[in-house]
């Protein structure tokens, strides 16, 4: 699989000609991926939480508020139009009945956070694969222009 690019946590990629780009291992983070079948270039963001609550960080894309806004920023860098891309989302999931640092549901949160973010930005979302409780591997092939998902029960699905 040398033409994938796997997008890390925190990472964000953005890709003009065919190949794919993968966030691997979704669990609670949220992957964005976007596509414009015009201009034929790809981009996505592996989320790990809702808010940057200020907070400093070298990975733009590791908060919902800062990561969402600089996905699209690269991509109208390489000729992509909001109004002509394909947004679907992955991951969220709850994989531990737990209540982190005191954060509540984190994958829920950070769904909604990616949702409000896409909104604000004026972006509607055509597909997701979200919540639950099992990890997901988000793949977009710009070649296809194909989002699919393999859970990590095996399942692939394209959505």
């Amino acid at each position: 699989m040398s033409d994938m690019v796997n997008v890390g946590i925190g990472e964000v990629a953005v890709l003009t000609n065919p190949g794919r780009i993968a966030a691997i291992g979704l669990g609670s983070c949220v992957a964005v991926a976007v596509f414009d079948p015009v201009a034929k270039v790809g981009g996505m963001v592996h989320v790990l939480l809702p808010d940057s609550r200020g907070q400093k960080t070298d990975l733009p894309g590791k908060f919902a508020d800062t990561g969402v806004p600089y996905l699209f920023k690269l991509l109208e860098e390489k000729g992509v139009r909001k109004e002509r891309v394909i947004v679907k989302i992955a991951g969220g999931a709850s994989l531990m009945n737990v209540n982190v640092g005191g954060f509540g549901d984190i994958g829920k949160r950070n769904i909604e956070a990616v949702k409000s973010q896409l909104e604000r930005l004026g972006v509607r979302i055509q597909g997701e694969d979200v919540g639950g409780n099992e990890g997901r591997t988000l793949i977009l092939d710009l070649a296809q222009g194909t989002f699919n998902v393999k859970t990590s029960r095996g399942a692939f699905r394209q959505f």
